[in-house]
Parts: C-alpha cells; structure tokens; sequence
C-alpha cells in the first residue's frame, strides 16, 4: 500500500484567513475542517475551503514543506494558490 501525505491550504469563504496543515488523509482532515472537528484554530476564523494542496511520499518531506509554508509570507502563499486554483475555488469539491 502506497502512503501519501498532503501540505495543504484553506481558508474562509472571503479568502482572508489562511491555514497550512499536513495530513495523510485528504479527504477526511478537509471534512474535518469542514464540520469543525479537532482544530479550534479553524472553528474561530471558519475555515471551510480547500485552496492548494501538494503530495508527498515522504511524512518528513510533508512536514519540512508545510515549516517552509507557514514561515512564508501570505503573498509567497497567495502565488502558490493562484499557480494551483486561480479561481481560489473549493478543490474539495472533487472528492464527491
């Protein structure tokens, strides 16, 4: 069995608050985020919508990645949205 792991990006519906995590399960950490489970972070600025995202092999790798994201600017941040998701659509979406 291949194991992936995902650094990925959402924020709110207005686009104004952006979150970085790593996870090994897309799908489900999104719908997480979504009902508002186990992240009081998202539940405060209701963060909703996936907006980036990048696969890895390595959990090391995912996790030096998402360090590299956070400690960039939100601009550094907005550039790689746009690269992915011009439109800052839900990627979400997809999964159904």
């Amino acid at each position: 069995m291949i194991v992936r792991y995902f650094v990925y990006i959402m924020t709110n519906a207005n686009n104004t608050v952006l979150y970085t995590g790593v996870t090994n399960n897309l799908e489900k950490r999104t719908l997480q985020h979504k009902e508002k489970i186990n992240s009081s972070f998202t539940n405060k600025y209701k963060i909703g919508k996936l907006v980036y995202y990048e696969v890895f092999h390595s959990i090391n790798d995912a996790i030096t990645r998402e360090k590299q994201i956070k400690a960039g600017s939100r601009k550094k941040k907005e550039i790689l949205i746009k690269r992915m998701n011009e439109m800052w659509k839900d990627l979400s979406e997809s999964f159904t």
